[in-house]
């Protein structure tokens, strides 16, 4: 049996897309999804949360967005204290001190452990932890210490659990035609039967006014919606007898 992952990030980013992860997992195939610590809607995800125990909840460890949770971490902050955002790492402006990294990550995993939640597994928003090699050491360390799977997404080499392929292109599928559309799920079936374990990422989402002032990535959250609550492609996962829809517990 080959074990399907599809994770959505982003839940606690706002109440709208804590809504739609949660739609998406109770009316669709989503089963698992990864919980930031300092976005708006953190209280809101935990609760629900809590109330959807079959869903698996990792952490999504934040760099790039809003402010950190601690305050001794400079080397993460602008002037404004506010996080450098993606350029300023990709143009070099940003340098972390890699202890200061290591306590803004582990507060964020404390304060989901504080909530109530126990996690299922680690990633990043952005894919911050893949930006170099220091990023990546910390997040290691971290899924060691905490004895967590880990998104195992641009081939760096590691021995925590994870899944044998990770599936990053399923955020634009809400934007091809009909055609293109059915084509890549038809490919995606298959890819995720030659495999022995698989991540899907998706970003579910509706919108509120705070998602849509703080984020470029707006309108194809809610596809992705549709698309994983199509009856069609739930019946088509659902009754394939070689997939088995699992979460990072279940590596």
């Amino acid at each position: 049996m080959n074990k399907l992952i599809i994770n959505s990030d982003d839940f606690g980013y706002s109440r709208a897309i804590n809504h739609a992860i949660i739609d998406t997992h109770q009316e669709g195939i989503l089963t698992s999804t990864t919980l930031m610590s300092n976005t708006p809607g953190f209280e809101h995800a935990v609760k629900l949360a809590k109330e959807n125990p079959k869903m698996g909840v990792g952490v999504h460890l934040v760099l790039t967005f809003l402010k950190p949770l601690r305050q001794d971490v400079p080397s993460l902050v602008d002037e404004k204290g506010d996080f450098y955002r993606p350029d300023a790492y990709r143009s070099g402006l940003a340098i972390v001190d890699v202890e200061d990294l290591y306590k803004e990550w582990d507060a964020q995993i404390q304060k989901v452990l504080a909530a109530g939640i126990q996690p299922t597994h680690l990633d990043s928003h952005h894919h911050a932890h893949t930006f170099n090699a220091h990023h990546f050491e910390v997040f290691l360390k971290l899924s060691e210490k905490y004895d967590l799977p880990i998104r195992g997404n641009f081939d760096q080499e590691h021995n925590r659990p994870t899944t044998t392929y990770f599936e990053p292109a399923f955020d634009g599928v809400g934007m091809l035609e009909e055609k293109e559309k059915e084509t890549y799920l038809e490919l995606l079936v298959e890819k995720i039967k030659k495999n022995e374990s698989t991540e899907v990422m998706c970003h579910t989402g509706y919108i509120d006014e705070f998602l849509f002032k703080s984020s470029s990535f707006v309108e194809p959250r809610i596809y992705q919606v549709d698309i994983l609550t199509d009856s069609n492609f739930v019946d088509n996962i659902r009754e394939n007898k070689e997939i088995e829809l699992v979460t990072f517990s279940d590596l």
